[in-house]
């Protein structure tokens, strides 16, 4: 037997002592109380939107209350499922977690043909953090000021009202198309590469209906470029109390778009009840809460078992209709 060489020695050692680095680090986490280095609040997309404007705003006051640094790391890419497989990959010990939105964990594992993570089963529900307010607008070349109105022009003008979307199988897309199977009306979808064009196109009229958040259209609707006929949440929102829910007009319809913490699964009980307390906290600071009214998003609420639950029964509910609906996986 070849004796082993000093490279392949030294090689060894290095090793073992990087190992040991690495569990003295795990036992000092554990011995130390939470949390005891710096934390990583993954955003499974790019900076300057809605996920990312939330993570911010939450994370330098979670940085004081927690008093270590909360680092925001922006993972784009595969419509959030590369920043999110990369915390579901993370150990569970409450240093790595995300804000996300709940498409990532409730549509696309029947939107992508092959998923590197159960959007359900391999993550630790942490809060709730806000819904967005979800609208239903018009071009004004449309003569319906209600959702009543505007579903007896579609049925007389049938396929010729195209809405936009963000693409196939965005909220958008689902939203109109639910709207399509419930009230038996025929429309043209026609889908964009994200939602600023699709809002674009809608203000010029190429097309004219849209499924999309208050952040996108309300200021449109307030210069008169668009129309606001609803709300697409299973209740009338606080932001807008004045504007009817579709499911006034058609019972049943709901499309409630929010936004969720969510570390790897298997975190310690103690430590996202810890993480619970303080986001829920930080979220209903007044000029937390009134920055994110501000730009229509209403900040919630729950546990993280109702928030739990509320992704179960969301996944299966998507997963159900984008079958029914036929939108093909990518």
């Amino acid at each position: 037997m070849t004796a082993p060489t000093r490279r392949a020695l030294l090689a060894g050692i290095s090793g073992l002592a990087a190992t040991g680095a690495l569990s003295r680090t795990f036992a000092q986490d554990a011995a130390a109380p939470y949390p005891a280095r710096n934390i990583t609040l993954v955003v499974p997309f790019a900076a300057g939107g809605s996920t990312d404007i939330l993570a911010r705003i939450v994370a330098g006051h979670l940085q004081q209350s927690l008093g270590q640094p909360v680092v925001i790391e922006n993972r784009t890419g595969a419509s959030g499922n590369i920043g999110t497989a990369s915390v579901a990959r993370a150990a569970p010990d409450g240093y790595t977690f995300l804000f996300n939105t709940m498409s990532v964990h409730t549509m696309n594992h029947a939107l992508f043909a092959s998923m590197p993570f159960d959007g359900v089963k391999d993550f630790s529900p942490i809060a709730m953090l806000a819904y967005v307010t979800n609208t239903m607008v018009v071009h004004p070349s449309i003569p319906a000021n209600t959702v009543k109105e505007f579903i007896a022009y579609a049925k007389a003008n049938p396929g010729k009202i195209a809405y936009a979307s963000a693409g196939p199988g965005s909220t958008n897309h689902l939203c109109a198309a639910l709207f399509e199977k419930m009230t038996g009306v025929q429309m043209v979808h026609v889908p964009y590469r994200g939602g600023a064009p699709a809002v674009a196109d809608t203000v010029g009229g190429q097309t004219q209906l849209f499924f999309t958040a208050g952040t996108q259209s309300l200021e449109h609707v307030k210069a008169g470029k668009l129309r606001l006929l609803a709300v697409t949440e299973g209740r009338r929102s606080s932001l807008l109390p004045d504007v009817p829910t579709v499911g006034e007009t058609v019972p049943g319809y709901e499309m409630s778009v929010w936004y969720g913490a969510f570390g790897p699964a298997g975190m310690p009980p103690a430590i996202v009840a810890k993480l619970n307390a303080e986001i829920s906290r930080i979220l209903f600071l007044p000029d937390v809460k009134k920055k994110l009214e501000d730009i229509a998003v209403e900040v919630a609420k729950m546990t993280p078992q109702e928030l739990g639950t509320l992704t179960r029964n969301d996944a299966e509910k998507w997963g159900k209709l984008i079958k029914e609906l036929g939108v093909t996986p990518q």
